[in-house]
């Protein structure tokens, strides 16, 4: 073969790509945008919208999952973005940092409080600037179950919890947690925290954010055998963490004392045998009102449980037993934020699920509502895909605005605000 045989070989695919990218982009003229509107939403919280975290800009995006409407953005500063949301009333915190010049400087932390409706921030209180900066996206804030206390997670490498009264907008103090880490809310005035030795480490507080009590649990799981990952989830009044070996540990913090249930797996021993494991940045999801768990899971060896998966196994909390599996595909693609379509809609829609090979999905959510949705999203794009939760079919591909995803917060059961829609308009 020649040297100009070669290089069209070599072009051809490359070509192709290109052609498909502009085939469907013959979309007619964009109207005239009005200036000078600012949207005010017509809900604090809806069951069926979804923030999708971007730590690359710096921002999380509001979506709505059944028409894909992207809804607004709020910037979060410096590092992985992380929002809790209150219950009881239409507000998002959202511990945040920033420098004075930027990427360097004077650091400066902060709880800022929003809006839920207006996304814009009402207050701040401002932090000891030592929060964790870390690339997870779960257990680096809790909301107390009574919305009245955040608790968000230090390490400077010491370990310890800030403590903001948010009723009050004011800082109650810091409360070390040698040996331990992370935060998870466990009842009204209740946080606990995740310890080095396979503990738990229990922390109730008093009226004013005080502590209250401490109780250092025995360890539910040996951290240099099988550890657990951080990226646990909620049932109820119990949390249900996996290790990385796939054994759900179930803690019931209903009591004074935590409870550890005996652990089961989520494997098979077939299942071993091929190799299926958990992983992904975020790798679990649950249902609360049908109890059951979502798992990622990929094929791959020993020590694979941050890659990401191609399927979702689905599981009764109850029986303890899978009963569906999902096979994912591809979200989509992006390039620096701007959606890469692979011709018009059906062939992009067609060549995602048929042609491109399946990158994997690092993040899964499932919304908490009676039609349940599952959220998949990936390192690679700004794209998610929306499945039905309980037939496990895709619905649809949406697009957040964003760069990368690296984290999706659904919102909890309760405190939606239907206040109607309102507009207003800058004055000039």
């Amino acid at each position: 073969m020649n040297y100009t045989s070669r290089v069209r070989n070599q072009a051809a695919p490359f070509l192709a790509l290109l052609f498909l990218f502009f085939a469907g982009r013959g979309e007619g003229d964009v109207p005239v945008e009005t200036v000078g509107r600012v949207e005010v939403l017509d809900r604090a919280f809806d069951p069926h919208w979804l923030w999708a975290a971007d730590a690359f800009v710096g921002r999380l995006s509001l979506v709505d999952l059944d028409d894909g409407t992207f809804l607004g953005q709020i910037n979060t500063g410096w590092g992985m973005p992380d929002a809790v949301f209150a219950r009881s009333r239409p507000e998002i915190y959202i511990p945040e940092t920033y420098y004075s010049r930027g990427t360097r400087g004077t650091r400066t932390d902060v709880a800022s409080i929003y809006d839920a409706r207006t996304l814009a921030p009402v207050s701040e209180v401002v932090l000891p600037a030592k929060r964790a900066i870390i690339p997870i996206s779960i257990g680096n804030s809790a909301i107390s179950d009574d919305d009245r206390f955040l608790a968000v997670f230090n390490m400077t490498p010491a370990t310890s919890l800030s403590i903001v009264d948010l009723e009050n907008r004011r800082l109650v103090g810091e409360i070390s947690i040698p040996g331990c880490s992370l935060a998870y809310a466990m009842g009204e005035r209740r946080f606990g925290t995740l310890c080095a030795d396979g503990g738990l480490l229990v922390i109730e507080l008093d009226d004013e954010g005080g502590v209250a009590h401490r109780i250092r649990s025995e360890p539910f799981f040996d951290p240099q055998t099988d550890p657990v990952t951080e990226k646990a989830v909620r049932w109820k009044n119990r949390w249900v963490f996996v290790s990385f070996e796939g054994f759900a540990h179930i803690v019931d913090v209903s009591g004074s004392e935590p409870v550890f249930e005996p652990r089961w797996s989520l494997l098979e021993e077939d299942d071993r045998q091929q190799s299926w494991r958990i992983g992904g940045s975020q790798h679990l999801a649950l249902h609360e009102a049908s109890g059951r768990l979502y798992s990622l899971v990929h094929q791959g060896g020993f020590d694979t449980h941050k890659q990401a998966g191609s399927e979702i196994w689905v599981y009764d909390l109850e029986t303890h037993k899978r009963i569906q599996r999902i096979e994912l595909t591809n979200p989509g693609f992006t390039f620096m934020g701007v959606p890469v379509p692979l011709g018009n809609e059906n062939l992009n829609a067609f060549l995602l699920d048929h042609v491109v090979p399946q990158i994997g999905i690092d993040q899964i959510a499932v919304t908490q509502d009676d039609e349940p949705l599952i959220l998949t999203g990936a390192m690679y794009t700004g794209f998610l895909c929306v499945y039905d939760a309980r037939s496990g079919k895709l619905l649809r591909r949406i697009y957040t605005g964003n760069v990368t995803t690296q984290g999706l917060l659904t919102l909890p059961r309760g405190g939606r605000d239907t206040t109607a829609l309102t507009e207003t308009r800058s004055s000039e």
